[in-house]
């Protein structure tokens, strides 16, 4: 990964028309920025996304004083820059036309149908833009009896079943600790974005993607709904537990917690013999995993009190040296201060002209290009900070 202009990324030369706010929009925006397309974020002048209320934390200033730009704002939205625009006036709706003549996807997360009346609407910006690519992400969809519902990502994680699956199976169901069916919807109208960007390349022909919070959580029920859909019984929450593997999950060690992650009946006689206890593969009511699973609770109340006697070290030493699958519960702090993070980029510092100290740390982008490096080229801009830059960019005369 490069913090400079070049090389270029794959979607060098790509616009991108981005508007969106919150974080499913702003996440699937910022991967196309990262491969280098041409953002454009339109925003409501004086206020902006509504992420950038989203705090504390907000970014410092030299004073140390805080900034408008909260953590939670900047997490989804470098390498993009942003013009005010109130496309609630004849003017303000005119100008984002314009713009949408001249950029190759247009991203929006607004209510369905609520673009229309602006005149922004798919049917509208197709009529003098043939070519444009109009992805809409809502929260359950352009069509259904839930389509005029507004959606978040706690509504979509209750509605598409992932928190009946999470938490302790005596609790109370669980939503995931970061906002995952918005940042998984983000993910599903990228791929779709790129998708109709190869076919629109081929033939010209743009058109209008549909991606809903709900759909995309319904399709990362992964394993879970296809156990479902093929025994008629409904999943329950496990905990760290896993539905079709055994043991799977976190133990208590004697100085903390630990995951341990058999995956096959290889690795469960190895992991045996590590702790010390070998017959425990033998037995006929563990031996397969499937045995395991129909003896769940039995084997799990012989391993327990086992691998509660062990330290982490030693328990960490004995799995890796057997290759089975041990691993600690780093905190967020440990995460960023681990080796493998630096070693693969995970945490970039980019120059932010807002910061007391000049830079920013951000998250960074997981893909690894050989030939086109994702490129870190701007941090996440001032509401408005590029609109006279972006008039004359995309609206100057040929």
């Amino acid at each position: 990964m490069t913090h400079s202009d070049t090389p270029k990324g794959p979607l060098h030369g790509v616009r991108v028309l981005d508007l969106t706010r919150i974080l499913a929009g702003p996440t699937s925006t910022q991967l196309l920025g990262d491969y280098g397309a041409d953002i454009v974020k339109v925003e409501r002048p004086g206020k902006g996304d509504d992420t950038r209320a989203w705090g504390p934390p907000y970014l410092r200033d030299a004073d140390g004083i805080e900034t408008s730009e909260s953590a939670y704002y900047m997490a989804a939205n470098r390498n993009k820059r942003s013009i005010a625009l109130d496309m609630s006036t004849p003017e303000g709706a005119d100008t984002i036309r314009q713009l949408a003549t001249k950029c190759d996807i247009l991203v929006e997360n607004f209510k369905t149908g609520g673009l229309k009346k602006y005149g922004l609407d798919y049917a509208s910006l197709k009529a003098i833009n043939p070519s444009l690519i109009y992805c809409s992400i809502t929260g359950f969809g352009q069509t259904g009896p839930n389509a005029g519902l507004a959606g978040y990502d706690l509504m979509a994680q209750g509605y598409g079943g992932i928190m009946s699956l999470t938490g302790a199976p005596d609790g109370e169901p669980m939503k995931v600790g970061v906002g995952i069916a918005d940042v998984m919807c983000g993910m599903y109208a990228t791929t779709a974005i790129l998708a109709a960007l190869r076919h629109r390349d081929q033939t010209g022909e743009g058109q209008h993607i549909d991606v809903a919070l709900v759909d995309t959580q319904v399709a990362w029920l992964i394993n879970e709904g296809v156990n479902y859909l093929t025994s008629g019984e409904i999943p329950v929450r496990r905990g760290n537990q896993h539905p079709n593997i055994v043991p799977y999950q976190i133990f208590e060690v004697s100085d903390g917690h630990l995951i341990i992650a058999v995956g096959n009946d290889a690795q469960f006689a190895k992991f045996c013999a590590a702790i010390g206890h070998s017959a425990l593969a033998d037995d006929p009511h563990y031996k397969v995993n499937i045995d395991r699973i129909a003896n769940r609770e039995v084997l799990l109340e012989t391993l327990i009190p086992i691998i509660q006697q062990i330290d982490k070290d030693t328990l960490l030493s004995a799995m890796n040296k057997a290759g089975v699958t041990c691993g600690p519960i780093n905190d967020v702090a440990e995460v960023f201060a681990s080796d493998q993070v630096a070693a693969r980029d995970m945490k970039i510092t980019i120059p932010h002209p807002l910061s007391g100290s000049g830079t920013v740390d951000l998250i960074g982008n997981p893909v690894k290009f050989s030939q086109t490096p994702v490129t870190y080229r701007k941090a996440p801009p001032a509401c408005g900070a590029d609109t006279d830059e972006i008039l004359n960019d995309w609206l100057k005369e040929d």
